[in-house]
């Protein structure tokens, strides 16, 4: 490994040079079965075709022009994801953090123009929302923020899944403007919370003419089962945010809102250079085409579904097995003490998995798996868990 890289990540000693849908192959010819896919960022699988011509296509053309002029493209996908969410309007970025800083500044503007002088945001316990000073904040894991204080006042936290705690906070704290969670904590270990939660949060958020922030960083592009994961749950966000499975890794990250929260970003509140170029927004564009197209979503409910049931008829009997849970192709095995190691197993067995909070694999297959494929994954985490 290169000493000119920060050692900033603990790297796996292999490198991958070809991918083929849900199949990697590293540079000794080996093959592995990505259950992964890129930390659910490679939705349509590895060398999609689709996405592959749309990049060609579009470097031929023009990568970058910047936001001082109209980019036809950004604008047509945010015209598809207006339509498909329900928002208003997008500020496009070219990360999930990014998204989810514009979330942030969404709601202190907010609070600033009601005349609050110390607006503040409620986050969740164990949630992750990314790694600049504010999302870090927001972060609900005190190990990733260690060492990285002062960290940026403005934010409450509750326990996930409390609409009590919530209240709690709305009775005593006069200076709170918005509650931002994830439908699902992914990095937290795959947690989903009862169904009327984010319908509770949405009542909350209304009484008090708080902001209702939704990270669907992980959860949405089809992930969960539908498009973003609150559209099952009948719950309508001011603001959303997503990154992710929408460029099926090339960076792009959105914050989308809507009523209240459309109008209060205006010009000079925020920018970015790259954020929603060309080049992102035409694949961009052709992920969310493509999942429609193929009916991902309901794919990733049906398979999902089905994997879930394999591993509670394979696992669901062993002491060691606390809980299989999820959505869709998000998936966790919950163990009853740490599993890191089996991490390094899975790359031996030639599968690609990963464990979050110590304890709990996660699972976020392409979208596009096979049935067969699934059952391989089912079988040789199956196998994995059996062998601890």
């Amino acid at each position: 490994m290169s000493d000119a890289i920060m050692p900033t990540y603990g790297r796996m000693d292999v490198a991958f040079t070809q991918g083929d849908g849900a199949w990697l192959t590293d540079e000794n010819g080996k093959r592995y079965l990505d259950a992964l896919s890129g930390i659910a960022v490679v939705g349509l699988g590895h060398a999609n075709q689709a996405v592959a011509d749309t990049i060609s296509e579009q470097a031929s053309a023009v990568i970058h022009t910047s936001n001082l002029y109209r980019i036809p493209k950004q604008e047509a996908l945010a015209e598809k994801l207006q339509q498909i969410s329900g928002m208003d309007n997008m500020f496009f970025g070219n990360s999930g953090a990014e998204a989810n800083e514009c979330a942030i500044k969404i709601a202190r503007l907010y609070g600033h123009k009601r005349d609050i002088e110390n607006p503040s945001v409620i986050v969740a316990d164990a949630s992750f929302h990314g790694r600049t000073l504010a999302t870090l904040t927001a972060t609900g894991n005190r190990k990733v923020q260690a060492g990285f204080e002062p960290l940026v006042k403005g934010f409450i936290r509750v326990p996930f899944n409390d609409l009590e705690a919530v209240r709690q906070v709305a009775e005593h704290q006069k200076e709170v403007v918005a509650v931002m969670v994830e439908p699902i904590q992914g990095e937290g270990g795959i947690h989903v919370p009862d169904d009327d939660y984010l319908k509770g949060l949405r009542d909350i958020c209304d009484a008090n003419d708080w902001l209702l922030i939704l990270d669907e960083i992980q959860t949405g592009n089809a992930r969960t089962g539908t498009y973003f994961c609150y559209q099952q749950l009948g719950v309508l966000p001011d603001v959303v945010t997503t990154a992710k499975g929408l460029g099926n890794g090339v960076p792009i990250g959105v914050c989308l809102a809507r009523g209240k929260a459309a109008d209060v970003l205006q010009p000079g509140n925020h920018g970015s250079t790259f954020g929603g170029n060309p080049l992102a927004c035409a694949v961009g564009l052709t992920v969310v085409e493509e999942i429609e197209k193929n009916n991902l979503a309901e794919r990733a409910a049906e398979l999902g579904e089905r994997m879930r049931g394999k591993f509670q008829e394979r696992l669901g009997h062993l002491n060691n097995v606390k809980d299989i849970r999820g959505k869709g192709l998000m998936i966790g095995i919950e163990l009853d003490s740490p599993c890191a190691d089996l991490v390094g197993k899975a790359l031996e067995k030639g599968i690609l998995i990963n464990v979050t909070v110590d304890k709990v694999i996660r699972l976020l297959p392409p979208l596009t798996i096979t049935d067969e494929e699934a059952d391989q994954i089912c079988d040789m985490v199956s196998e994995l868990v059996e062998e601890v």
